[in-house]
């Protein structure tokens, strides 16, 4: 998997620098013009594809997020994000689950503390997920670790989804502060997009307190 990370991120350097200097742009120039073809109709597209790819790749999700409300604005962005990013969490799941297979037992027969735990997260793979996204603990790690354990597919990507609205629709409302659409020069500061974003980031803080004072009590 890093080969292929190593040879996307080869090829999209070498596009860049290829493309910039064919056409004598600079690096805002460039920046432009990415914006722009991903507001064409086939745009949104390659960002859904680019998003559930990025695991492989190692792109962080919060900057395609934000990137995501600055180019589409809130509501596009926020639709986006929620496809795209569930997409990504299905295709890390598949690789955790792939090289998983056979290393976990998935009958009552286990043994060891690995094992016992692995199938407690099986047999609570809703709640445990959801706990898992709402203390921010690292989003590709969750997957893969889900994946790998054969945590239920439904349960997973069901907490997935609703557990990760708040950091989504927080993030994408911070990108749409900074909205784009008319062109960088022309960007401006939105403050009631900024004002809601940092709202419903210091809503989800509380919720991770509470879901982790939570988890405490329970060991």
């Amino acid at each position: 998997m890093k080969l292929v990370a190593l040879a996307f991120w080869l090829v999209l350097l070498g596009g860049y620098f290829g493309y910039a200097w064919r056409n004598a742009l600079t690096p805002l120039e460039v920046v432009q013009a990415t914006a722009d073809f991903l507001r064409t109709p086939t745009g949104p597209l390659f960002f859904i594809l680019l998003y559930a790819l990025r695991p492989l790749i190692f792109f962080p999700a919060s900057l395609l997020t934000i990137a995501g409300g600055s180019i589409f604005g809130p509501w596009a962005g926020i639709l986006y994000v929620v496809v795209g990013s569930n997409a990504s969490a299905s295709v890390a799941y598949v690789v955790g689950r792939y090289f998983g297979q056979g290393v976990l037992p998935t009958d009552e027969s286990a043994t060891g503390i690995v094992q016992k735990y692995a199938l407690r997260m099986r047999d609570n793979s809703f709640v445990t997920i959801l706990v898992m996204r709402f203390i921010f603990l690292p989003y590709d790690l969750v997957n893969y670790l889900a994946g790998f354990l054969h945590i239920h597919y439904r349960a997973f990507i069901l907490a997935t989804l609703l557990g990760s609205i708040p950091g989504t629709i927080s993030f994408v409302l911070f990108g749409a502060s900074f909205d784009i659409r008319q062109g960088l020069q022309e960007a401006q500061l939105n403050g009631w997009s900024l004002a809601a974003s940092v709202a419903i980031f210091v809503v989800s803080l509380a919720l991770s307190r509470y879901f982790k004072a939570q988890e405490g009590v329970g060991k």
